[in-house]
Order: C-alpha cells, then sequence, then structure tokens
C-alpha cells in the first residue's frame, strides 16, 4: 500500500485482498496480534476496539428511537446541512445501490438514507438511525472509526472488526464545527466492494469539506451574542475565548476564572482567598496581584470589583455538563466531558467543584448501565483505574478483556490491605 488510508488501490484483486484480511483478522481473534498485510490504521482501530472489550460476534445497539430520534437529530448542528448533504450524496447512493449515513461525534447514526434494497440489507445488522456504531461500541468502521481518529478513513470488507459487517465496505470523513474545530460527527457512503477506490475517500472528504463552509455562512443565525466561552476541562491551563481572542490562562488565573463564571452574583476577596489557598496565611495582597495581572490581560471591563465578578456571563464547559446532567441528558453530557477539571489545581474549591462533578457524571453512567458510555469512561484516562465503573461494566459486559482488568484492580486495591495488617502474635 502506497496510501495507507486507503483500503483497496486500483489494479489490486478484491478476492484476494479479502481472504488475506479474514485469516489476519481470525489470527488476531486467536492470538492478540495483527499480520503485516493489515493497514496500520485498521491494526490500530483492531487493537483499541479490543481494549474496548467490543468482540467479534457483536451487535449495534439502538439507542435513540422514535420521538427521542427525532429531537435529537432536529436540534443537531448537522440538521442545517443535511439539504447539502443529500444534494451532493443522494445520486451517487442511489445510482450505485448504497447508503449515505451522518451520525453525531458519538457515533450514534442520525440519519440512513439510500437504495431500499441496501437498507432493508443494512438493517439486519442494526445500521439504522439511531444505532450507535461508535468504535468502542462496534468495533472497527468508518463513521465510528473516523470520529475516533478525526480523519478521513475507507473500511474494507474484513477490515471491519465485528464478522457480520464485513461483506460491506465503507469511507466516512469527519465534519467540524467551523467556529470551534470540534468534531461534530462524520459522513459516510456504505455499499459494496466498488466502493474500496481512492475515489470514494476523496468523495466524503469534499462533502464533509462543504458541509463545513455551509456550516461556516450560516454560523452568524447560530448564536446572536457571542460572550466569552471558557474551557477547562481536562487541562491544567484554561482557555478563554471572549472577543475573538483566544487566550491561554495561568493556573492561577484559570482558578480564578472558574470560580468566578460559576459565582456570577461575585466573590468576595475573603471568599476568593479560602476558596483558591489551602495555607491560610496567605495574605490579601497576594491575591490582589493576581487579579491585577488577570485584570490587565482580560482587558478593560470585564473583571470589575467589590466584589469580584466578571462584568458579562461567561460560559464554560463545566456549566454544560452540569446543566446536561441535570437534565438527564446523560450521553450529551458524557460527550462534553473531556477530562477532570483543572487536574493539577489544588485550589480548595476547585477540588471540590471537580470532585463533583465527576462522582456526579459516573454515577449517573453506572446508573444508566450503558456498555458503551462505561466502556468510554473505562477507557479514558481519568477512569483507568475506576474500580465501580469497571464492576458495572462487568457486569454488562463480561467480556476477556474487561474481567481481566477488573481482576487486576481488584488485586492492585486489595494488596495495600493485606501489606499493612499487623504481625499475628
Amino acid at each position: 500500500m502506497t496510501d495507507p488510508w486507503v483500503a483497496l488501490e486500483p489494479g489490486a484483486d478484491p478476492a484476494e485482498r479479502v481472504r488475506v484480511l479474514r485469516r489476519a483478522h481470525e489470527t488476531f481473534a486467536l492470538a492478540g496480534t495483527v499480520p503485516q498485510p493489515v493497514r496500520s490504521v485498521v491494526a490500530d482501530s483492531w487493537r483499541r476496539s479490543a481494549r474496548a472489550g467490543v468482540g467479534p460476534e457483536g451487535t449495534a445497539d439502538v439507542e435513540l428511537t422514535d420521538g427521542d430520534l427525532g429531537v435529537y437529530r432536529a436540534e443537531h448542528p448537522l440538521a442545517r446541512v443535511m439539504p447539502l448533504i443529500r444534494e451532493l450524496m443522494g445520486t451517487f447512493a442511489a445510482d450505485g445501490a448504497h447508503l449515505l449515513a451522518v451520525c453525531d461525534a458519538q457515533g450514534r447514526l442520525l440519519w440512513v438514507e439510500g437504495d431500499p434494497a441496501t437498507r432493508r440489507k443494512a438493517g439486519l445488522m442494526n445500521f439504522v438511525p439511531g444505532a450507535r456504531w461508535a468504535e468502542s461500541a462496534v468495533g472497527t468502521n468508518a463513521p465510528g472509526t473516523a470520529v475516533a481518529v478525526d480523519r478521513p478513513v475507507q473500511v474494507f470488507a474484513a477490515e471491519h472488526f465485528i464478522r457480520r459487517v464485513q461483506p460491506w465496505t465503507c469511507a466516512a470523513a469527519p465534519v467540524h464545527d467551523p467556529r470551534t474545530g470540534r468534531v461534530l460527527g462524520a459522513v459516510d457512503i456504505t455499499g459494496g466492494d466498488g466502493l474500496a477506490h481512492p475515489h470514494s475517500l476523496g468523495f466524503v472528504q469534499a462533502v464533509a469539506r462543504a458541509a463545513e463552509s455551509q456550516l461556516a455562512l450560516l454560523a452568524p443565525e447560530q448564536t446572536s451574542v457571542d460572550g466569552p466561552e471558557l474551557t477547562a476541562l481536562g487541562r491544567d491551563e484554561a482557555q478563554l475565548c471572549v472577543g475573538g481572542r483566544k487566550m491561554r490562562l495561568s493556573r492561577r488565573h484559570s482558578e480564578i476564572l472558574v470560580l468566578l463564571a460559576r459565582h456570577p452574583e461575585g466573590l468576595s476577596g475573603d471568599e476568593l482567598l479560602c476558596a483558591l489557598y489551602e495555607d491560610e496565611s496567605v495574605p490579601p495582597v497576594t491575591l490582589r496581584a493576581e487579579l491585577a495581572r488577570l485584570r490587565r490581560l482580560l482587558g478593560p471591563g470585564l473583571l470589575a470589583s467589590r466584589p469580584y465578578r466578571l462584568t458579562l456571563p461567561v460560559e464554560s464547559d463545566v456549566a454544560i455538563v452540569e446543566r446536561r446532567l441535570e437534565g438527564g441528558a446523560v450521553t450529551r453530557a458524557a460527550a462534553a466531558y473531556t477530562g477532570p477539571l483543572l487536574p493539577g489545581s489544588q485550589a480548595p474549591a476547585v477540588v471540590r467543584l471537580r470532585t463533583r462533578l465527576a462522582d456526579g457524571l459516573r454515577t449517573a453512567l453506572i446508573a444508566r448501565r450503558d456498555p458503551d458510555l462505561l466502556a468510554d469512561w473505562a477507557h479514558a484516562p481519568w477512569g483507568e483505574d475506576d474500580l465501580d465503573v469497571w464492576r458495572a461494566l462487568a457486569a454488562i459486559r463480561p467480556t476477556a478483556p474487561v474481567r481481566s482488568r477488573l481482576a487486576a484492580l481488584e488485586s492492585e486495591l486489595a494488596a495495600p490491605a493485606i501489606w499493612s495488617r499487623p504481625a499475628s502474635r
């Protein structure tokens, strides 16, 4: 392969390639090793799929149905560009008896359209609107893997991790929010071996770029107020976007803005001192100096005093997760949670907020009993040692890798208690 992102180059024999891939897939299923002929993007995806506990005989779960699906996709940003996607892909899909599909950033299929006979066949493997095709749920597949690696990808035949999907070939490309750069989802074309061509990969990439351009044109209609936005999850130094500027804040300034964004009514100097410093002997002048530097950084008018407060409402990723949790939108809350709040911070109020937010989300995930959401948390850096989540996951999806990880965790956590036991007399 001269291009690792293309599944089948012109002139290659599809039947022979399928045979090679099936042997490789069986080798991986039995021994966990990936033979050389498998493309690196697929080999990496197989390994991620196995770590997530996906089995070759699995199937996709339908998470959204009927009214829930209709409401969710009507509110999704990609709904605004679906007419364009249909215009660009509809004829291609119909002429080739293919399907066009669009998923969200969690790999849930929102739209699946195209040839009726092909749709019926795809329905047998739950390739239907509302089904979750994330890589962590059903293994290697074009829309799920494109979202996972954030780039266009083609998946051919037995490159799919789940066996019942291996008769299919698909190509997908991620679509980004033109304002923030975040992945919104992916556009996908699914069908037979004829799609295993460089042109299909280039085609979905062109459609994705066209969708992003259309979103950029529609952006002024999406929001009438471009207020400050604070991003503080999963990073030690927060980022503030205000007035078209992006500012990377110091750790102390990050803590201050997180607390002031949470308290629009303002905080007194004494309240901020207690919230920020473990050492009660820190003098007020230290805090005043930090606030003076922060005021110069933000520019005039944004930070007021007596009490210290922000003069404009600041949207934060912390508040987004909290609102979604309060509204019962657990899946959307998990999607917005990109990691612990300012993980390196030792400020007492930040530590309390960080713990409360993480505990609230993980408790909701355990109660929801969705194996895919639990797997996403368990395989994230902040969840890899979360014993309660691993136990919940093992109860629902007791695969060998999950049971093995749970046993290792229970052994690790039990070891200190054994060694600390007093010697018998």
